[in-house]
């Protein structure tokens, strides 16, 4: 089992430890008119009601059984809570993969979150050439003060930083992943479930 959590560590932690460290493009992500109309009609259809379905389901079946369908793994540590969809064993499109990785930001921000880092990286591989989208995401923290210093467990860390990354292997999604890393300082009070956050970024609102 602990080589087991070793494997999907080393995937969440993949594009912070591989190599070449300099990435050939760096930039902020922008979307253009058309994939903004394409990702609002996107948001009313079943498909993202399904995905999400899904993902939940999927969640419960890690959190009573231990299995999962091939195409998605969990991560489960004391301070970090995460999935991983393997993009590359499913059927959905490129469209909908992004739309998804944006959405997902969208939701995280209207749980009183703000967007500390929303960039695209590309790397050359010896064999494919890797794009790294990002969001990284940071709660509005809500703190306590008496005489002037935090109280013990005054900051409210909601569900951690949250980063969502897609990783893309000669422009095609190969990967979504998702981690909320909390912090254990006492100065923090206890996160929020990551079925919570889950549940949340899947309601209903559009």
């Amino acid at each position: 089992m602990s080589n087991f959590w070793q494997k999907i560590s080393a995937l969440f932690d993949a594009a912070e430890q591989s190599g070449p460290t300099d990435p050939v493009v760096h930039e902020v992500i922008e979307r253009d008119p058309e994939e903004l109309e394409s990702y609002e009609r996107w948001k009313k259809t079943l498909a993202r009601r399904r995905l999400f379905d899904w993902l939940i389901d999927q969640y419960a079946q890690f959190r009573t059984t231990g299995r999962t369908d091939n195409s998605v793994s969990f991560l489960d540590t004391p301070s970090s809570k995460g999935f991983v969809i393997h993009f590359h064993q499913t059927h959905y499109s490129k469209a909908e993969i992004h739309h998804f990785f944006h959405y997902l930001k969208e939701r995280i921000l209207e749980l009183n979150y703000r967007t500390q880092i929303s960039d695209r990286r590309v790397f050359s591989r010896p064999d494919w050439v890797e794009t790294q989208e990002r969001h990284y995401l940071k709660p509005r923290t809500r703190h306590q003060r008496h005489s002037g210093t935090i109280e013990r467990g005054g900051l409210d860390q909601k569900f951690g930083n949250i980063t969502v990354e897609l990783e893309l292997r000669d422009d095609l999604p190969w990967n979504l992943r998702l981690r909320a890393t909390t912090y254990q300082d006492a100065l923090y009070g206890a996160p929020e479930s990551f079925r919570g956050l889950l549940v949340a970024v899947a309601g209903t609102s559009n």
